[in-house]
Parts: structure tokens; C-alpha cells; sequence
């Protein structure tokens, strides 16, 4: 099975080995370790906050119960650090974000300089077409400078393809050397361009293990403003939507999701085969004081029968 098939899988074999080196996990085996090709891995990325909707951070795995279909999970791989992730900023360019450009680019100029230096990132600009940020043949910078450069590449001017943009962002974040991986939506409008479907786009979001927070700036007047899409897109990968008053708190915005992306916790077991397809998720997790904690990730995944070797 290749990579692209073990992250629409949510992880195989070797994705046990690579997150198990990447995190010096010493509850499994890392050398001449072998698992039989039906095996998924389902990896959580969570958020935790207390009362004050604070984050917390460096809990201990026992603290964390996950629950899948009412059945406790053996938690068999957790990180409680920071960890680099794959990310991918995309950034809308349609006409009707002219007047607040210059906003909306600082901010994400401020989600890079908050961001893990060792962090991947990359930049697509969208309007009715997709285009990549960074200058081939980089796919990839974890460079403060070139990013800015590919965020100011792009041209306020057309329609809105978001569908096409979540969609390249998607398939560009399969190529990533991080583990985790997410994407950052900024737009003020629902889509009127794109060449791909609703429908199509959510399935891929379905199936990814991307983490995908928005940020909706929205003129009360535009009749193709969607604030659902951009819930939609955070509710179903497990991440946020946030909704500024004005371009003015898009830094603050930026701000708030670079340090969630970095607070978050890293869970991993492996789900019993069954005969449910969707498989329904819920963490519950303690304090060592005993204080309950709220935990934020995705809610669901769909189970997809791997065939054997001859194809049944």
C-alpha cells in the first residue's frame, strides 16, 4: 500500500513506525517490528482546554480515555509536545478581498512567525484558479521570508474557487514529512468557480488526517458569503472556525490557532474491525488532580475494509 492509500486509511504499518521514531515512543517496538497490513492506525490530533477555555498542556497518557462506537481504545502511541506539522495557508485572492488584503496577509505573516520553526509550510493563493505560493520546484519552506514572498504572489481579482484550493491544499499536504498536518482557510466568501463539487471536496476532507482551521471575514452585503462551509470544514477535521468583526482581528485570530496547533496532543490506537463503517470518536480526559477537562478533536471516520492479498 502506498502513502497516499495509508492516509486515506488514516495511517498502515508503516505509519506506526514513522510516528513511533518521530516521537521516541517506547511503548512500541521500533526495530524489526512487523504488523499485518490489515492493521490501521487512527492518529488524533487534540485539543485540550480547562473551564477558561485555556489550553493545557503536557497531561500524561493516562490522563486520556478514547472512546470509538461507546468501546474504550488502547491508547497505543501519544505525544503530549510540541511536534513539527505540515501546514498549508490558503489564502483567498478574489476581487472582493482588494480592501482587506493587506490585513489578511499580516495576519498570516503572523501565524508563520508563531508557528514551529520547524514547521513545513506552504502557501496557495486562490481566486477562480488555484496557484501555488512558493516558486517551483519548492514545495515546502520553513523560511520566514520566502513564505512572505509566496503570500504576496497572488492578485486580488476574479471569483472564488475555495473547493479547488482546499482540494490542491489537501493533495499537497500528502506530500509533507510531517505526521501531522493541517491547513488554514482565509476567505470571505462561499465558492463560485470551483471546477470541483461540494460533495467531492467534504469526501477528501472526510478521508484526509488533515486538521483544517478557518477564518471567515465576511461583508455583511456579499451575497455569496458561506460561514457554514468554513464550520462544516472545521467540525468535520477536528479543528476551529473563527469569525473576526473586522480585518483588524485577523492577527489575533492567527495568533489563537499557531498556539493551538502547538498545544496539541497526538493520540493513537488501532480500531477493531467491525461491521460499522462510521465510527464515532470521544475523548474524555482528567487533570492529575482530578479536574475534568474538555477535549477537542474530530468526531468521526469512516472505516474502510482493506482486501487481502487476493483482493477479497
Amino acid at each position: 500500500m502506498n502513502r497516499r492509500s495509508a492516509i486515506r486509511t488514516f495511517a498502515i504499518a508503516s505509519a506506526v513506525l514513522s510516528f513511533s521514531h518521530l516521537m521516541g515512543n517506547p511503548s512500541l517496538p521500533q526495530d524489526g517490528f512487523t504488523i499485518r497490513s490489515d492493521v490501521r492506525l487512527v492518529l488524533l490530533d487534540v485539543a485540550v482546554k480547562n473551564k477558561q477555555s485555556r489550553f493545557v498542556y503536557e497531561l500524561p497518557k493516562q490522563g486520556f480515555r478514547v472512546i470509538e462506537n461507546g468501546r474504550p481504545q488502547l491508547i497505543s502511541v501519544f505525544a503530549n509536545k510540541d511536534v513539527p506539522v505540515t501546514v498549508g495557508i490558503l489564502v483567498d485572492e478574489s476581487q472582493s478581498m482588494g480592501a482587506k488584503r493587506d490585513e489578511v496577509l499580516n495576519a498570516a505573516q503572523t501565524f508563520i512567525e508563531k508557528s514551529n520553526p520547524e514547521d513545513e509550510i506552504f502557501v496557495v493563493n486562490f481566486n477562480d484558479k488555484v496557484m501555488p505560493g512558493l516558486k517551483a520546484p519548492t514545495l515546502f519552506s520553513d523560511n520566514i521570508e520566502e513564505l512572505r514572498s509566496a503570500l504576496y504572489r497572488g492578485v486580488p481579482q476574479g471569483k472564488t474557487a475555495i473547493y479547488d484550493a482546499i482540494v490542491a491544499g489537501l493533495t499537497q499536504l500528502e506530500s509533507g514529512r510531517r505526521d501531522k498536518k493541517a491547513l488554514i482557510v482565509i476567505s470571505d466568501g462561499g465558492d463560485n468557480a470551483s471546477r470541483h463539487k461540494r460533495a467531492d471536496m467534504l469526501n477528501m476532507v472526510w478521508k484526509s488526517l488533515a486538521t483544517i482551521y478557518a477564518i471567515g471575514i465576511y461583508d455583511a452585503e456579499d451575497p455569496d458569503r458561506d460561514p457554514g462551509l468554513l464550520e462544516e470544514l472545521a467540525k468535520v477535521s477536528g479543528g476551529e472556525a473563527l469569525f473576526p468583526k473586522s480585518p483588524s482581528g485577523m492577527s489575533a485570530a492567527c495568533t489563537a490557532i499557531a498556539e493551538e496547533i502547538r498545544s496539541r496532543y497526538t493520540i493513537g490506537y488501532v480500531p477493531q474491525p467491525g461491521a460499522a463503517p462510521l465510527r464515532r470518536i470521544h475523548i474524555r480526559v482528567h487533570a492529575p488532580d482530578g479536574v475534568r477537562l474538555t477535549a477537542h478533536t474530530r468526531p468521526s471516520y469512516r472505516y474502510e475494509a482493506v482486501a487481502n492479498q487476493n483482493g477479497k
